[in-house]
């Protein structure tokens, strides 16, 4: 039974892998095998039934913690997303015109900031739209997808809002937000070597498209609301350690409750319909692998897990971890580790942090952001990605050379 259970988790891990391939999405292959392990494990147990069940409702206790801050996240930006704020925010930033290599940069910048405060699946269709909408040869639109995807991923793993697997470090207790603030400066430095790699050559001047139209006040006052319960989130944490959920699904009913305020003489669909916006094949998908990655812990799997650890240097096995994230999905790899019982420092803990985070960027489906721009650009392949490979492996390398001097010189 134990060789049926590990066979199927890697089915699951194998399917994940060739999602593009099968035309299987991976939310429904993940949950389906997630779900199954654990029923077969309770319908032939190996052990007391007792431990298998506090295992479960361990398991399930993560993921309840993750899940609903997700979702008050995700509300979020599914409302601003569908009244086009966001959109408009971008379009109102940048200039008529402007020389290609700055326009790199800027774009680059835009994607951190979007990703840090939103969620990487709408930071990429942001960006990947204005691109699209610019019209430019083929060569450079795919050096502006790469950096666009380097930049996503790199955005979100200084705040915990911004990529899954820094929520789930930090849930874990193994960093604290005033440590991932420390995460900023290498991931600009480390997007910043990769806007300077490709701008080589891109001295052309382009204009940019314009479609500024007024924003409604109601929208500009829950645009507010989801920064400060952002900001309160960050405070109450490190101030009176509320966990983050609380004060995000506490942010989540002010909105609400402002929603129907603003519109209460008009006829406005209710603000709870946008909780069906959210990207729930997301949550599914987080779902499964969390139940896989449980079920490895129940077969002792992830004691091996250490034996990397024990063959180089801490930083050095992190660094690869996030090389492997280019072809394993990052969430399980952070789950795995976090439940192997490895043992680091706030330093070593936050180069993990990075490296998963940023890990994978350096192949096109080793990221949500990489395989929404395969699929929104039809210049944009597997191949033609794998042409910047060593500019996205020297931007990975100093931006976590970078964390790891950064930590141990401030911790």
């Amino acid at each position: 039974m134990e060789f049926l259970l590990l066979g199927l988790i890697a089915l699951a891990f194998i399917l994940i892998i060739i999602e593009d391939l099968i035309h299987l999405n991976k939310a429904k292959s993940t949950l389906f095998i997630g779900t199954l392990v654990w029923i077969l494990a309770f319908v032939f147990p190996h052990g007391g039934l007792s431990e298998l069940k506090a295992g479960l409702n361990e398991q399930l206790l993560d993921i309840a913690t993750l899940w609903l801050f997700l979702m008050a996240a995700m509300t979020f930006v599914a409302y601003l997303n569908q009244q086009g704020l966001i959109t408009q925010l971008v379009y109102r930033l940048l200039p008529g015109e402007i020389r290609i290599s700055r326009l790199m940069i800027l774009m680059a910048l835009l994607a951190l900031l979007f990703s840090s405060l939103a969620d990487n699946i709408t930071a990429s269709l942001i960006m990947l739209s204005l691109l699209s909408s610019l019209n430019l040869d083929k060569k450079t639109t795919l050096k502006f997808a790469t950096l666009i995807v380097f930049a996503v991923n790199s955005g979100g793993v200084s705040l915990i809002t911004g990529d899954v697997t820094t929520l789930m470090i930090f849930l874990a207790d193994k960093v604290t937000i005033t440590n991932l603030f420390m995460l900023i400066p290498p991931a600009v430095i480390g997007v910043m070597v990769l806007a300077v790699s490709l701008m080589w050559g891109c001295n052309e001047q382009v204009s940019l498209p314009k479609f500024k139209r007024p924003i409604a006040a109601g929208d500009k006052l829950i645009a507010g609301l989801f920064l400060t319960t952002i900001i309160g989130t960050l405070f109450m944490s490190v101030a009176f350690s509320v966990p983050p959920v609380l004060t995000f699904l506490f942010g989540l009913s002010v909105m609400f409750l402002t929603h129907r305020v603003i519109h209460k003489s008009e006829k406005s669909p209710d603000i709870l319909e946008y909780v069906r916006e959210i990207e729930f094949d997301t949550l599914l998908f987080f779902l499964g692998v969390l139940l896989l990655v449980g079920m490895l812990r129940e077969l002792h799997v992830l004691d091996l897990l250490p034996q990397l650890y024990s063959l180089m240097p801490i930083y050095m096995a992190n660094y690869f971890v996030g090389i492997l994230s280019a072809l394993v999905d990052n969430v399980p790899l952070t789950a795995a580790i976090l439940k192997s019982g490895v043992e680091m420092d706030t330093a070593q803990w936050l180069g993990l942090t990075y490296a998963v985070g940023v890990g994978g960027s350096i192949l096109i489906i080793g990221s949500a952001a990489g395989v929404i721009a395969l699929s929104k650009l039809e210049s944009l392949s597997f191949i033609t990605y794998m042409r910047f490979i060593h500019w996205l492996l020297a931007a990975y390398t100093c931006g976590y050379a970078a964390v790891m001097l950064m930590a141990n010189l401030m911790m």
